[in-house]
């Protein structure tokens, strides 16, 4: 589990590619002391687990079914990617609980930069727009972001990004066409899919009393 409060972006300094799989190693820096065989570490919002340390150099090793999900499929050596370690027992959360498993990914569609902030647009496919609401949360690489404007009709939405999360984050480095990694907000999914399975249901409507909308004559 993580907060979407990215630590750090981190340079990959190597990627090797294995028998159905492939491994990366990112220089963490001191963000790998104390880490250990094992740990869960979030890679531009992918829950991934240690499988080497020496010293701040950490390997993970990133199954097929997690490369054709994110855009962990395409990071070379040189490339930066959102570093966070798993929340502990006490820790202050002050994005919102991100469980590292990516729903989709998403394409940077436009970019409007001024001096003090950035809006970026994220275009997806129709399926997970009604996840996505004005002012709820959603996790982009890993970092727990507000969304500030909808646009249902060319599939998109906007998140505001102050000059902290650009410096702290690969989102001062992205060009539109790049691929990002998203996670809509988990309970926000259940209680759509709720809702959408009941009202979909006609005896579910009749035990709450609810008359169905009529259905157009064919």
């Amino acid at each position: 589990m993580f907060t979407g409060i990215v630590q750090r972006f981190c340079e990959v300094v190597a990627v090797e590619d294995l028998d159905g799989m492939r491994r990366h190693t990112v220089d963490l820096g001191e963000h790998a002391e104390g880490l250990e065989l094992g740990a869960s570490v979030a890679n531009n919002g992918t829950c991934l687990s240690v499988t080497k340390v020496d010293g701040g150099l950490v390997s993970f090793d990133v199954i097929a079914e997690t490369l054709r999900l994110t855009n962990l499929d395409t990071v070379q050596v040189g490339d930066r990617i959102n570093i966070e370690r798993s929340m502990r027992l006490g820790d202050e959360i002050g994005g919102h609980e991100v469980s590292g498993h990516v729903s989709t990914v998403g394409i940077v569609a436009e970019i409007e930069r001024s001096e003090n902030n950035q809006r970026t647009w994220i275009e997806v496919e129709e399926r997970w727009m009604p996840y996505l609401h004005h002012k709820g949360f959603v996790a982009l690489d890993g970092a727990s972001l507000t969304i500030s404007h909808l646009d249902p009709d060319r599939r998109r939405f906007a998140v505001s990004l102050i000059p902290e999360t650009l410096e702290r984050t690969t989102f001062g480095h992205h060009d539109v066409g790049d691929r990002v990694n998203l996670e809509v907000e988990n309970r926000t999914q259940v209680i759509v899919d709720t809702i959408t399975r009941m009202l979909s249901d006609p005896d579910t409507l009749a035990r709450l009393g609810i008359t169905p909308p009529p259905t157009s004559a064919s």
